[in-house]
């Protein structure tokens, strides 16, 4: 398999299909990161993800990690904490600051360059990347932020400044995301952490043909209004 170079006159990805397997899921390079560009990838099943300096790398990996509603997976150690945690959640009130700290806060977070934050607030200023915060006495200490395509959401990165501050947003939006009719959740590729949350992975086929029955379901605009969340009981 060869790798495309994408035309920056033309907003055509090759199909996820004719990624590399090594590394996996590498599908072309190129491009730029505008709105509409993003836009076709992420109705496509791909998404951005290179270091900065380094020209945009395009990927659509195989097998692909997902969280199915109702497998969030709640240890009782976090049972135990949700109990007596001060924790407040909100919605989209936030966004800038969510993605800032997920480009600081991880050490291998250095892909989310000054160009990433710059593309993904403006698709958040168009209503189609969203954020969730966690708040601890006015202190911004998680969150996560991501792409909404129907009843399927993109995420992209979370951040922790407290404990089990990125668990606790990725189980409250969970819970309000499915309230609003969401049905599945991408998380990309799998790692320990998202593992032990319950994120699982499925074919790419099988995701890409979630997202294009998924992506023409219409979810109510009040899901994304910026508001408070309130969490399941545990």
């Amino acid at each position: 398999m060869q790798l495309i170079q994408l035309s920056p006159h033309s907003l055509h990805f090759p199909d996820p299909a004719a990624a590399l397997r090594e590394p996996n899921g590498l599908l072309a390079f190129g491009g730029d990161l505008s709105p509409e560009r993003l836009t076709a990838a992420y109705q496509q099943g791909i998404f951005p993800w290179y270091s900065p300096g380094d020209a945009i790398l395009w990927w659509s990996p195989d097998p692909r990690a997902v969280l199915f509603p109702g497998e969030f997976h709640l240890s009782r150690s976090l049972k135990k904490f949700l109990r007596r945690h001060d924790y407040q959640v909100t919605l989209n009130q936030a966004f800038p600051g969510v993605i800032g700290a997920c480009a600081t806060e991880h050490h291998d977070g250095t892909w989310i360059s000054a160009e990433i934050i710059q593309a993904y607030c403006q698709l958040h200023t168009l209503g189609q990347a969203h954020s969730v915060e966690v708040w601890q006495n006015s202190r911004l200490v998680g969150g996560l932020y991501g792409v909404a395509q129907g009843a399927l959401f993109c995420g992209e990165s979370m951040f922790s400044r407290s404990d089990n501050a990125s668990k606790y947003a990725l189980l409250t939006f969970q819970h309000h995301f499915i309230r609003y009719g969401g049905q599945l959740i991408d998380c990309q590729v799998l790692n320990a952490h998202t593992a032990s949350l319950g994120v699982r992975e499925i074919p790419r086929l099988r995701f890409l043909r979630y997202l294009a029955a998924l992506r023409q379901q219409e979810i109510s605009v009040r899901c994304w209004q910026p508001q408070t969340l309130s969490a399941p009981t545990p």
